[in-house]
């Protein structure tokens, strides 16, 4: 009688099998966790409870541990399922919900949506890419670099990952973590290639590379939910561009584990500050308002066995509720030889692309500005469209911006402007102008209101209308609604949008947007990063050079009032921030863009903090710090003639990538007398330990090190 029991009771049978079974089941514990909660064996609670022990082995003793007080039905589907796992052809697909699913229609569709996804992705979309023309992903994709960790967190990661097959598995890979990789936020500067990066994971899932091991993918963007004014369920986002999942939608949610949802561009969601809900929605099918739906998904509480991709310039992160956040990696751009093989792979000519790359080694900044992919292709589009470098070599960021802009007019209206008489000529420059300040008043409305998609009815839009120019700035493509459809346009990129938009505010006498004029406090939160590079841009265009190469080549005068208004107005907060430290870059970028000596002798501080601990530094930014402190030494040393202590530099500084970068943040220690130097909150390897080493023997000012 004992006997039989035994034989016939699940439950004697895990205990007795315990110890084989944590050797058994150690590599698949999650996935068999997550059959578990889907066949409502066990409890969301009872999965944290397993997912928070330290270890695999540590995981299967809790589940066993949970089985023991579920009983005999727990324990025979637990038996069922860890037999049946992965390989069985017994289980039946409704009674497991879909997770051990596998049906020819089921393949089929997983197919048919790797071809859909394959086709969608195979084009490198470049931001003046002529009508028709197809430029192959494949052939023109550059690797990325990444970095593991993100900027705001107390425990910072910095270890270099270089983008590939490997590294995209790693992603979601659980192998040091406490518990399953699930969401995944991708963080990283305006132009520096998340979009990019979403595209690269998307055509290699279409051409069944096996590196990234989902079933499907479901991609979105920010930019097409911002059209969605009604409620609607995740079911409804999913279909609204992939109706070929219809059928077998049902079982692709059922079996979450396998599905990878990307979300590209939170900064371009116009609710992204409404994102982080307490009203949430369980249920695909259920309605709500889209920032609900897509708060949940990210928290967890829809399809939460899913994995999710977040893509978001820093500026926007402090509004994800990063609590639920598995995962950080910063996207660092190109390298010296990533930069390299984009010019080869632009000009698609070795001699030509060993030409230009050498004009563009030739100027520090331009070559800083390229270690960003889009500025990198905005650079050789100067190249191609002008033959050389029009207006002078470009000294910042807006300069080559208003290169670029200068370079598609030049292109566009050389042939009809080389027949032309002078009169005519003095019409086209007119039109031109006119042109450029109606897409500078669509950007700058529309970036005011977070907006980066317009349609064909607005009348921003409509006063475009005959412009054969519009194309060279802005996409078009085709929404449909039930019932109608409508074009919809967006700028190219959304760098180009804030670059319009700071022209516009430049030539007009519309007022600084109230975000820009509150920027003297820095504790006021109200702009938080979102206008950062549109008020570079607009110091830039400000600036004495560019607004003189603007009126003669396009036409088009800065506000004499406004120029002067905001000479002051960057006088006035550095004076204020120099002491506090605190939001000082993006003011210190500001100062860069004019290229102004006077301005920074009109500070005049007593004392510099430059204090960036929560931001990584880039290139870019050790060239404004330095461009700042260059302008401020006096005779080898910094300090004032009409002060009698010497100037204080407090550097508080978070070094990202090692040796290379840290040498630049040290360079900028010995050569500016920088006094105090915090290095917290760092991984640093040997070789950046050894350049610190370096640093304190060469410096004699370094008094405190953190």
């Amino acid at each position: 009688m004992v006997e039989k029991d035994f034989h016939h009771s699940c439950l004697t049978a895990v205990r007795v099998l315990r110890v084989s079974l944590v050797d058994e089941l150690e590599g698949q514990v999650d996935s068999l966790v997550e059959f578990l909660v889907c066949r409502e064996v066990f409890t969301r609670d009872d999965r944290e409870e397993v997912l928070c022990q330290l270890g695999p082995r540590m995981r299967v003793r809790k589940v066993l541990d949970i089985l023991e007080c579920k009983g005999e039905e727990a324990a025979r589907i637990f038996l069922n399922g860890k037999s049946h796992y992965q390989y069985s052809k017994e289980v039946d697909p409704p009674q497991s919900r879909g997770i051990f699913f596998s049906s020819t229609e089921y393949s089929k569709v997983k197919q048919k949506h790797k071809e859909v996804l394959r086709r969608r992705s195979e084009s490198m979309l470049f931001y003046n890419t002529r009508h028709g023309e197809k430029i192959q992903f494949s052939e023109h994709y550059v690797n990325l670099l990444l970095v593991d960790g993100h900027q705001g967190l107390e425990n910072k990661r910095h270890e270099v990952l270089t983008f590939g097959q490997k590294r995209l598995s790693e992603l979601f890979s659980c192998a040091k973590a406490v518990r399953p990789v699930r969401k995944v936020l991708v963080s990283g500067v305006a132009g520096i290639g998340k979009t990019i990066l979403v595209q690269k994971m998307l055509f290699d899932f279409g051409g069944n590379k096996d590196h990234l091991a989902f079933d499907f993918i479901i991609h979105m963007t920010f930019r097409d939910l911002n059209l969605i004014d009604e409620p609607t369920s995740l079911r409804e986002l999913i279909l609204r561009k992939n109706r070929h999942l219809a059928k077998e939608l049902d079982n692709i949610l059922a079996n979450d584990n396998k599905l990878l949802i990307i979300l590209d561009g939170f900064d371009e969601f116009r609710h992204y500050r409404s994102c982080d809900v307490d009203s949430f929605v369980t249920e695909p099918d259920e309605d709500a308002e889209v920032m609900e739906v897509i708060g949940s998904l990210m928290q967890g509480e829809l399809l939460p066995n899913a994995s999710v991709l977040l893509t978001s310039r820093p500026a926007a992160i402090s509004y994800i509720p990063v609590g639920c956040i598995d995962r950080f990696v910063l996207i660092a751009g190109f390298s010296l030889a990533e930069v390299q093989d984009f010019f080869f792979r632009y000009f698609q000519d070795r001699s030509l692309a060993d030409r230009m790359f050498s004009v563009v080694s030739a100027n520090e900044l331009m070559l800083t500005l390229c270690y960003i992919p889009a500025f990198c292709y905005i650079v050789c589009c100067i190249l191609k469209e002008s033959k050389d470098l029009c207006g002078g070599s470009p000294k910042t960021m807006t300069d080559i911006y208003v290169q670029y802009l200068v370079a598609l007019l030049r292109s566009h209206t050389q042939a009809r402007t080389e027949t032309c008489l002078q009169d005519q000529r003095a019409g086209t420059i007119q039109q031109l102008s006119d042109t450029v300040l109606k897409l500078g008043r669509l950007a700058f409305k529309n970036l005011l209101e977070h907006q980066t998609l317009f349609y064909s009815s607005d009348q921003e839009v409509a006063a475009l209308e005959g412009s054969s120019l519009v194309s060279a700035f802005l996409d078009k493509t085709i929404a449909e609604e039930p019932g109608f459809t409508e074009e919809v346009y967006s700028f190219a990129h959304l760098t180009i949008q804030e670059f319009f938009a700071a022209v516009y505010c430049a030539v007009t006498d519309h007022p600084l947007p109230d975000a820009l004029e509150r920027t003297s406090c820095p504790r006021d939160v109200s702009n938080s990063g979102h206008l950062d590079l549109f008020s570079r841009f607009l110091s830039g265009i400000l600036s004495e050079r560019n607004a003189s190469f603007l009126s003669r080549q396009v036409g088009i005068c800065c506000h004499k009032e406004k120029v002067n208004t905001y000479r002051e107005k960057i006088i006035r907060e550095l004076r204020a921030l120099c002491e506090s430290g605190a939001h000082i870059l993006n003011h210190l970028h500001c100062l860069f863009e004019q290229q102004d000596s006077s301005l920074a002798l009109e500070v005049q501080p007593k004392m510099l903090r430059v204090n960036v601990s929560d931001e990584t530094l880039s290139q870019m930014d050790y060239n404004a710090i330095k461009y700042f402190l260059n302008l401020t030494e006096v005779s080898g040393k910094i300090q004032f003639p009409s002060f009698d202590r010497p100037f204080h530099v407090v550097a508080t500084l978070s070094i990202a990538y090692g040796a290379p970068h840290m040498e630049s943040a040290c360079t900028i220690c010995i050569y500016f007398s920088i006094s105090c130097l915090r290095l917290g909150e760092n991984n640093l390897d040997m070789e950046a330990v050894q350049v610190i080493a370096d640093v304190l023997k060469e410096s004699e000012n370094i008094v405190y090190l953190g």
